[in-house]
C-alpha cells in the first residue's frame, strides 16, 4: 500500500519535475528516472502505477507545441510495434514478483548509462544508414516492453529515429506522439493489474502541478539547455538509483 507521506513527495515531486523537463524537451530518453527513483522508496508496480497518468500529463501537454514536426512514417512504425511489445510487458508482469522488476529496472537504468558511454567512447556506432522499416517495427516492440516494465521506452525507440538523420526537434515531436501512443495503450493492462490505487489517484492530484512544471520548462529547455549538462546528472542518477534497485531485488 502507499503511503501518501512527506517524505514520499519530497522524493516524488522533483522526479516528477525532472520527467517532465527530459519528455518535454529531450525526447523522453531519461523520463524514466522518476520511475527508477520512485521505486527506491515504493513498491515498484507502484511506482509504476503513479507515473503512468503524470506521463499521459506531459504527453498531452507536450503535444499542442510539436504537433505536425514529427517523421509521421518512423512513429507509426514505432507504434505498430510498441502495442504488442505492451502486451509483452503486461504478461511478465503477471507472473513475476517485485523484486523481478527492481532488477529490471535497475538493469535497464543502468544499461542506459553503459550504452550511452559505449556510444560516446566509439565502442557502439550507431546506423551510417537509414535502418530498414522492419527494424523500426522491432524497436517498437523493444519500446513497449520496455515502456511497459520501467516508463524506459526511449532508448530503443531513439536507436531508430537517430538512424534516419531527423532534426533535433523532429526527433522530439516523434517522440512525444509515439510515446503519447503507447502510454495509452498501457493504460487498460495497469489498470486490470491492479497498479492504480485511490492512493496513486491521489498522489497524482497532487503531482499533477509538478508534471505541467516540469513539461512547460521541457519545451522551453529544449531550446536553451544544452544536453549534455542535463543527461550528465541523468546519468548520474541512473547509475546510483539503478544499482540500488539491482541490489535490493538480488537481496
Amino acid at each position: 500500500m502507499l503511503e501518501l507521506t512527506f517524505g514520499f513527495f519530497l522524493v516524488a515531486g522533483p522526479a516528477v519535475v525532472f520527467a517532465g523537463i527530459s519528455k518535454g524537451g529531450f525526447g523522453s530518453g531519461a523520463a524514466f528516472a522518476a520511475a527508477s527513483i520512485l521505486a527506491l522508496v515504493v513498491e515498484p508496480g507502484l511506482a509504476l502505477g503513479v507515473m503512468l497518468p503524470l506521463l499521459m500529463l506531459i504527453d498531452l501537454a507536450t503535444l499542442r507545441p510539436y504537433w505536425g514536426k514529427w517523421n509521421l512514417r518512423a512513429a507509426l512504425l514505432l507504434i505498430a510495434g510498441g502495442v504488442p511489445g505492451v502486451a509483452l510487458g503486461a504478461a511478465l508482469y503477471a507472473r513475476a514478483d517485485a523484486d523481478v522488476f527492481r532488477v529490471l529496472i535497475g538493469v535497464i537504468s543502468v544499461g542506459f548509462v553503459l550504452w550511452q558511454i559505449a556510444q560516446k567512447r566509439g565502442w557502439i556506432r550507431m546506423a551510417a544508414r537509414a535502418l530498414p522499416q522492419w527494424a523500426g517495427a522491432v524497436a517498437g516492440v523493444i519500446a513497449g516492453f520496455t515502456s511497459f516494465v520501467s516508463h524506459a521506452g526511449g532508448p530503443p525507440a531513439a536507436v531508430y529515429l537517430l538512424s534516419l538523420k531527423v532534426t533535433k526537434t523532429e526527433y522530439q515531436a516523434s517522440t512525444v506522439l509515439v510515446f503519447w501512443a503507447i502510454n495509452i495503450a498501457k493504460f487498460v493492462p495497469y489498470a486490470f493489474l491492479g497498479m492504480f490505487t485511490v492512493e496513486t489517484g491521489m498522489a497524482n492530484l497532487v503531482l499533477a502541478p509538478f508534471a505541467l512544471l516540469g513539461a512547460w520548462l521541457g519545451v522551453k529547455a529544449h531550446r536553451l539547455v544544452p544536453e549534455r549538462a542535463f543527461f550528465l546528472l541523468t546519468y548520474a542518477l541512473l547509475t546510483v538509483t539503478g544499482t540500488k534497485l539491482i541490489w535490493d531485488g538480488l537481496t
